[in-house]
């Protein structure tokens, strides 16, 4: 299990997005500065100990409505080969020392770690505390195939991030949240699995929602 360590972040993972959600297509605040809030998120646990796994949902109430995005994110120890393009940024963790922080959707750990999830081989973790799962977390996987742990293309669009391996398989990151009408996220019609879970809307609220989409072929 990670180990979650309370201590300083230089900068912290907000700073961090908060220049760097702008440049995504999927960005749905103005030209101003976001003003982003941690709102909720879970970990996953690398097997091998060595990489951060973490999908974090902030609020932004920059614009005239709230938003709310989910940001898969990697914490490595050293660069990540070939993933310049998907770097966040870089924090001084006071424990840890330098990380370099990526673009989840483009780290064959996270990417393998998620899989494992939507089958249900491993269990979400509490974001802020250590050997803790997150109840929260809801998951399904129709059939007995095995998930790609690697996709051929990845792809944002304004709706958020769709990952397509060889064998057609989709899987759809609801970047911008949505609160399910009813508090019960339902898998979207012709998905074959979904990741739902929770978080804080500005008011206080507390939101369920998808946060990912699997499909045999490509998304409706």
């Amino acid at each position: 299990m990670a180990v979650i360590h309370h201590t300083t972040l230089k900068p912290t993972k907000v700073e961090l997005l908060t220049s760097w959600l702008p440049t995504r297509p999927w960005y749905a605040g103005g030209t101003g500065e976001p003003q982003l809030t941690k709102a909720g998120g879970f970990r996953l646990d690398d097997p091998a100990g060595e990489v951060g796994i973490e999908f974090m949902v902030v609020t932004d109430t920059s614009g005239p409505s709230p938003h709310a995005y989910l940001v898969p994110l990697t914490y490595r120890g050293a660069p990540l080969d070939g993933a310049e393009h998907a770097l966040v940024g870089t924090m001084e963790h006071g424990v840890l020392g330098p990380r370099w922080v990526y673009d989840g959707c483009h780290d064959p750990v996270l990417l393998a770690q998620l899989a494992a999830l939507l089958e249900g081989r491993v269990h979400a973790q509490a974001q802020s505390v250590s050997d803790t799962p997150d109840h929260e977390v809801t998951r399904s996987h129709a059939g007995d195939d095995a998930l790609p742990a690697a996709f051929a293309t990845i792809t944002d669009d304004p709706e958020g991030t769709e990952l397509t391996a060889p064998q057609g398989v989709t899987l759809h990151l609801h970047r911008v949240l949505r609160p399910a009408p009813d508090g019960q996220p339902l898998p979207e019609p012709g998905s074959t699995g979904h990741v739902a879970g929770a978080w804080s809307m500005p008011d206080g609220t507390r939101v369920r929602g998808l946060f990912a989409t699997l499909s045999a072929g490509p998304r409706p």
